[in-house]
């Protein structure tokens, strides 16, 4: 199976035609894809301008979409590597114990649905590389209130699927539509979002 770094090769190589470098562009997002990889599909489509389902299109804009998503998986493995030597800091000093974010870390390790967007359609517009920085620093400052992506205060919570084994629960940004980890949420921020999610709909006048 190829890795990501051999697809990408793909899809700048000008030998290729273009629907196959765009075929590896997509191969890409099951390596490396932070809103999960639709929704990372969309963004590089929307961003880069070019459609979903577009076979013939400006290899340039592949090459673009392909240099976001690399700076994006470059500033994340960085973060790994730091995270991984702190916790082998931390095992060396008797310290075994997982806190939430190491718990949170364990389950996204390689990249893949760091800041998940439930809806495909609905995520940052920002550049992924901006993204990640963000919420690194929040995974470095501790617990805030509002969204670590958009600075939103709309904190949600909400039941959803990464996937057909596992289903999922929890507090989603109401503003660019980022699962957000509670790692990064004050218990006051997540009581909100609980509470929000129990309140019964008004009846209809």
């Amino acid at each position: 199976m190829a890795g990501f770094r051999s697809l990408a090769r793909q899809v700048r190589d000008p030998g290729c035609d273009t629907a196959l470098r765009r075929y590896s562009l997509r191969k890409c997002l099951e390596r490396f894809a932070p809103y999960g990889h639709r929704a990372t599909w969309d963004h590089l489509c929307r961003r880069h301008r070019f459609g979903p389902e577009d076979r013939e299109l400006d290899p340039g804009r592949l090459v673009a979409a392909l240099d976001e998503l690399e700076e994006a998986r470059a500033v994340w493995l960085a973060y790994e590597e730091e995270f991984a030597a702190r916790r082998r800091r931390e095992k060396h000093d008797g310290l075994r114990g997982l806190g939430a974010v190491d718990d949170w870390h364990r389950r996204v390790w390689g990249g893949n649905g760091v800041v998940r967007c439930g809806d495909p359609a609905v995520h940052p517009s920002d550049p992924l590389p901006e993204v990640l920085r963000r919420l690194i620093a929040a995974l470095e400052d501790g617990p805030g209130e509002r969204c670590p992506v958009c600075e939103g205060p709309r904190i949600e919570w909400r039941a959803g699927s990464v996937d057909a084994y596992e289903p999922w629960l929890g507090p989603v940004c109401g503003d660019c539509g980022v699962g957000v980890p509670r790692a990064v949420l004050t218990s006051g921020a997540l009581a909100r979002a609980r509470g929000d999610a129990r309140r019964p709909l008004a009846p209809a006048a």
